[in-house]
């Protein structure tokens, strides 16, 4: 398959009063088409920095960034961005939440509404398209918020920590419905995430990060796991918890500085 995002040589450096601090470095990575990797790392090793740069709110000191061939400059429709924080309109009902991108496209408004309508399909959230994102619960925005993406069409969708803030039983519902949508959808999906075990059933390849500036080295790629586990995923499993093993392992070793432990 061909990469619907690559990462050649990325660097990002930061000015500060007194120096530069070096983010991430040497970062290479590339995303087949309709593949899932997640990204996994301990706070600070460059994961969100790497997914601004690929949805182009920042801009790298070095490196090439593209995705389906053409170069990341700045935010666009071919990428769409999913954040802890929903970031829905309140003064907007459901269905124009979602109905929102495609207007601003050009559709008319009976198109926007029927694909809105789709997508709300889609994540199940259909007897809530007028409701107004103030009368729904977390997970239900988290929902409406990802249908707005998928209604944009979008080329990849990125997704940083978009279940950190929902309770368990939630967070593992709507895991369950991207997994689901995912399949159906055929999307590309960079997905970073602190949870191990979350990283393990949803993606396809998991993108070990280390490093950062509590470690004394620039934030890196440490490793990438491929999860072979097929389809149905049992995370009570003797694979999966040794998939997990593996991962927090590589997480959690201590980075000496000057180098790589």
């Amino acid at each position: 398959m061909s990469a619907d995002i690559l990462i050649q040589g990325l660097e990002k450096r930061y000015e500060t009063a007194t120096d530069d601090v070096v983010a991430v470095a040497d970062v290479d990575l590339d995303v087949a088409a309709g593949e899932f990797v997640a990204v996994v790392g301990a706070s600070g090793c460059g994961k969100s920095t790497l997914l601004r740069i690929l949805a182009g709110f920042e801009q790298p000191s070095a490196g090439r960034v593209t995705v389906r061939g053409s170069a990341v400059t700045a935010p666009g429709p071919d990428r769409g961005v999913v954040f802890q924080d929903y970031g829905l309109f309140p003064w907007l009902s459901v269905r124009e939440n979602v109905a929102y991108g495609p207007r601003r496209r050009g559709a008319s408004r009976r198109d926007a509404a029927a694909r809105a309508d789709h997508y709300l399909d889609t994540v199940g959230l259909t007897r809530f398209a007028t409701r107004f994102p103030g009368e729904l619960s977390g997970g239900m925005q988290q929902r409406v918020a990802i249908a707005r993406v998928l209604a944009n069409d979008p080329a990849v969708m990125l997704m940083d920590e978009p279940f950190g803030a929902l309770d368990a039983l939630t967070r593992s519902e709507l895991q369950t419905q991207l997994r689901r949508i995912h399949r159906d959808e055929g999307r590309t999906v960079l997905f970073v995430t602190h949870s191990i075990e979350e990283a393990v059933y949803l993606a396809d390849r998991v993108v070990v990060m280390t490093g950062g500036a509590s470690h004394g080295v620039p934030g890196h790629i440490r490793e990438i796991v491929p999860i072979p586990l097929g389809v149905e995923r049992d995370v009570t499993g003797t694979d999966f918890n040794a998939l997990k093993r593996t991962i927090s392992a590589l997480v959690h070793e201590r980075v000496a500085t000057g180098a790589v432990g």
